[in-house]
Parts: C-alpha cells; structure tokens; sequence
C-alpha cells in the first residue's frame, strides 16, 4: 500500500506544471514533453536514470542569445527546480544545431506530463562541472562523437586499442564507420560476474551487404547473417529476423530472468531459455566483416524490460509521438507551458535569399496596394462625373454645343470627349443648323474624337500592368523563395548530420513562407485587377457609345441639308 501510495505522489508531482521561471537570468527555455501515453509510446512501467539525447535546432531554441559555446545551457527538472546531469555532444551555433544528453531520473508510464526544460540565453553563464549522466548500471556508452582519434567511452574514458573512422552524418552526430575492420577495447573495460544480468543497445545501419559481426563480448556474439540478425551466446542462437539495408535499425539484447532476449527497433524478435547467464569480460569488439555504420552503442548490467527497448529507440529516432518540444520565454510563463508563436519560428528561421524574395514581395505588395486604391478612386470619379454629364447632354436641345464646365464634371472622360467634338466642329465655323457641317467634316471630326477616346482608354488602364505583374510574379517569386530555401535547408542538414524531422521541419516551414508571401501579394492583386478592369471596360464602352451618339445628334440638328 505504502508503494503505491509513493508511486501515485511521484506521478502527481510529476504532473504538476512548472510553478516559476527556473532563474530570471535565463532569458529563453524549451519545454521538452515526453509522451508515454497510448497517444505517445506507450510504456507500462517506469523507467529510472534514462539518458536521452536533447535535440537543440532552430525551432526549439534561439542561438542568437545563447552563448556560442552553449556555456549557458542549463537542464532541468519537470518541477521546474530540480537540475540534471547533461552532457553536450556537440552545440554547432553557425547550423544552428545542439545534441546534449541528459538523465532523467523517472519516466513516469502512460502519462503526457513527463517534461524537462533546456534554459538557455545568460552571456554571464558558465559552464558547469561534468556530472556523471550515465548510471553506474552502464558499463560502457560510446557516442562517436570525437572527431578524430580512437572511440572513447562517454562512461569511464576506455578507449579503443586504434583510432577509428568516422561518419560525419551519422544517427544522432557522427558514428562509427566500418569497412570489414574490427575495432576493439582492452579487456577491463566491460567486467560481468556469472549470474549477472546484460543490456546490450546499439545502431546500425548496414550497407547492401548486410553481412558480418556487429559485437563480440566475452560468450556474446551479435552479427548478420545473409541479411538476419543472429544472436549468439554460447550454444544458444536467436533469429532476429531480418534487417534493412542502407536503414538505421535499433538492435538490443537483454539476458537475465533466465532468458535471452533479442529486439530490433523496440520489439522483441526472439527469446531462448538461458539457465545460468555466464561471465563477461576481456576484450570486446565491434565489427568483423560488417560494413556499414554503428552508434549509440551501450553495455549495461542492469536487467532491461521490453518498455526500456521501445523507449530507446523511440527517444534515439526522434518520434515525433514520444518527443515534443516547444520554445517559451519568460514573458510566456504564467506556471504552465505555453508553445511560442509559430510565427515567430517561421521569422526566426527565414534565410537570407528568402528575407531578400519575402522584401521585394513587400514592395509589390505595396505597389499593388497604391495601385488598387488610386485607381478605384478615380475610376469610381469618372463613373459618376460620366452619369452626371450624360444626363446633361440628353436633356440638352438648343444648347448642345454649349454645356458649360461644371464642377461635377472635371473628372468625367465623356466631357473631355465632348471637348474635343466642340473644339473641332468650332473649328469648321457651325452657327446655325441646317447650314452646317459636312458628312465628311462630321468624319474627321468623329476621327479626331475617337483618337482623344483611345488616349483616354490609355488613361483608364494606366498601371494596371503593375497588378498583372504582382499576380503572375507574385507566386513565382514566392516559389523561387521556397525552392532555394529548402536547398539551404537540406544542404545544412547534411552538412551537420542531424536529419531527423525537428530540425528539418523549420527551415522548410520558413522557406515555405515565401510562397505564402507571393500568394498574399498575388491574391488581392487579382481581386483588384479583376474589379478595375470590370469598371474600366464598362467606361470604356460608354466613352465608345458616347462617341457615336454625340455624332449622331451633331449631324441631326447641324448637319448640312
């Protein structure tokens, strides 16, 4: 009773939310959510002094405020209070990419409340001592991570008896690189007294061939057989099942209870009854005919259940159902975690070529803009100085030719038309009717008036190319934006080797805000043009019929009889 009573106060504890910002100092923090839940990974029983790798990009954390070095980087608790043994693998802040890992005492079972919190952004900050973040239960954790030299265990320094290679894009960082060759460790390292129990994770990623021996210590053997894993201690062997090439796999092997067990990317793929678990020690070796890469490798004696092998390959690949994470700052925190404004990640993440497409966008936009409001304003005055002149000329009877300006006709295009008629029908000398113009003074005359109609016609369209511009180059640029900042995006990702879906998803959501930018410019832009250019063509027309109508009723009443 007492024990679940325990158990039920950690995982409220647990469950609480942050009540206050860990230290004021710290300007910035990412909230990283563990989802053991059937929503999430779902695991049965509680993990303890699990080390997980945090994944620090772009869209988690800003390296502009964090320190170059990541000497402010700070991991703590879900309570908010409690810090944690990290380690930094790497803090590349020019790709904009972080790998730490850290311990994490209790991973409560199916539950969405198990959080952490990376602080960062303190330029006073310094680094603190190394703490120890693998448990005494691990005997041995390599991550590859050095850049040159022999692999070195992250646990107790044991190093390999030569310097390996290295692949710079590796799983999580850079790993270990084989072609055939073994690369071994003095005996010492790995020491496991008969009856003992063994926990074995690591990665692999053979090439076509997968073939060869991916770790020998002491009785153990795992290695692939004509494209199976195969698990050998002693006389027992255990099929594994196949293993993709040119794929990351997660291989793990559990002895104890009595049993050996084998599991490849979380699931176990075979067991066998084991009587007595034997000794282990001396020299150990990965590889041997393998070629391929290998990372994440652990060695471990305490007993690990199947929710331990389904946890570490879900935290190691980056599931998205396990892992979340979110940016917050200190004006966010209000005592529960608040995501940052996606917007924000999207601005933050933006390129340089895509800052250059996004501003000329910005100058069409307002192009666009000035076009569409100064030409709606004087297409919406000539519409009404037209009505107003029109129905001035059809009530006009004796005074045809001698509508006086007015005011309410200054911006109508017919009066000017009508302008143009007295001007040229003046100038042919007309005072009475009956006595007047000629059939063909009445032509060139309509010719004259027609040519001030095409200037006029000119005038109604002028910069309306502006419009058509921003809407057939508005989404070209926008993709032009997207296109290269994707590019960018992926060609960095390579260049770290950091693949998994967090750090890419950033770079190409703000790359895809280019295309959203030209569509913004081109969708009012065609709204526009489309409403203008319905009211300039029906101006138009009336200028067409006004033209002929003026003409019609200058020839009846002055035509020459």
């Amino acid at each position: 009773m007492a024990g679940r009573f325990a158990s039920f106060l950690l995982l409220f504890l647990v469950a609480l939310p942050a009540s206050a910002w860990w230290n004021p100092d710290w300007t910035q923090r990412t909230r990283i959510l563990l989802n053991t839940s059937s929503a999430g990974v779902e695991t049965r029983e509680a993990l303890t002094d699990v080390v997980i790798p945090v994944r620090l990009h772009s869209g988690n954390i800003d390296f502009v405020t964090a320190n170059p070095d990541g000497s402010d980087l700070r991991l703590i608790a879900g309570d908010d209070k409690t810090p944690l043994a990290f380690a930094i693998e790497r803090f590349d802040p020019t790709n904009e990419l972080a790998l730490v890992w850290v311990r994490v005492p209790t991973v409560l079972p199916g539950t969405d409340r198990n959080v952490l919190y990376a602080y960062a952004g303190n330029a006073k900050a310094r680094a603190e001592p190394a703490a120890p973040v693998f448990d005494d239960a691990t005997r041995a954790a390599f991550h590859f991570g050095e850049k040159d030299g022999p692999a070195t265990d992250s646990k107790a320094g044991l190093k390999s008896s030569a310097p390996v290679t290295r692949e710079a894009n590796g799983l999580l960082g850079s790993s270990l690189r084989l072609a055939g060759d073994t690369v071994t460790w003095p005996a010492g390292g790995v020491d496991i007294p008969a009856g003992g129990a063994l926990a074995v994770s690591l990665w692999i990623r053979p090439e076509k061939t997968a073939q060869g021996v991916l770790l020998r210590l002491g009785p153990l053997q795992l290695a692939l057989e004509a494209g199976k894993l195969v698990a050998k201690l002693g006389t027992v062997a255990i099929d594994g099942g196949e293993v993709a090439p040119a794929t990351w796999s997660h291989v793990g092997v559990a002895l104890g209870g009595g049993k050996l067990v084998v599991y490849v990317d979380g699931k176990a793929r075979g067991e066998a009854a084991v009587a007595t678990a034997p000794a282990f020690g001396g020299e150990f070796a990965a590889g041997g005919g393998f070629e391929g890469q290998i990372d994440e490798l652990r060695i471990g004696t305490a007993l690990r259940g199947a929710d331990w092998f389904r946890f570490e390959h879900a935290v190691q690949s980056a599931d998205a159902k396990l892992v979340a994470s979110t940016t917050e700052t200190a004006d966010s925190a209000d005592g529960a975690a608040e995501g940052a404004s996606y917007i924000g990640i999207l601005v933050k993440n933006l390129t340089t070529d895509a800052w250059v497409v996004i501003a000329i966008l910005g100058v069409m936009f307002v192009v666009a803009v000035w076009v569409m409001v100064t030409k709606a304003v004087f297409v919406s005055r000539a519409d009404k100085a037209n009505r107003r002149f029109l129905q001035a000329f059809r009530k006009a009877r004796e005074n045809l030719l001698h509508l006086q300006k007015e005011k309410a006709f200054q911006h109508s295009p017919l009066y000017r038309l009508y302008e143009a008629g007295l001007r040229e029908l003046d100038a042919r000398d007309i005072h009475r009717p009956g006595q007047g113009i000629t059939a063909s003074s009445l032509n060139a005359v309509k010719a004259i008036v027609d040519a001030d109609l095409v200037r006029e016609t000119h005038d109604l369209n002028a910069r309306m190319v502006l419009l058509t511009i921003a809407i057939s180059g508005g989404p070209f640029l926008g993709l032009l934006g997207t296109v290269v900042g994707v590019m960018i995006t992926f060609a960095a990702i390579a260049a770290a080797g950091d693949v998994n879906v967090n750090a890419i998803a950033p770079g190409i959501a703000a790359a895809l805000l280019a295309t959203v930018a030209g569509l913004a410019v081109a969708i009012p832009a065609l709204f526009g043009y489309n409403y203008l250019a319905s009211r300039i063509k029906r101006i138009s027309s009336d200028l067409q019929i006004f033209v002929d109508e003026f003409v019609a009723r200058v020839d009846e009443r002055y035509g020459a009889r």
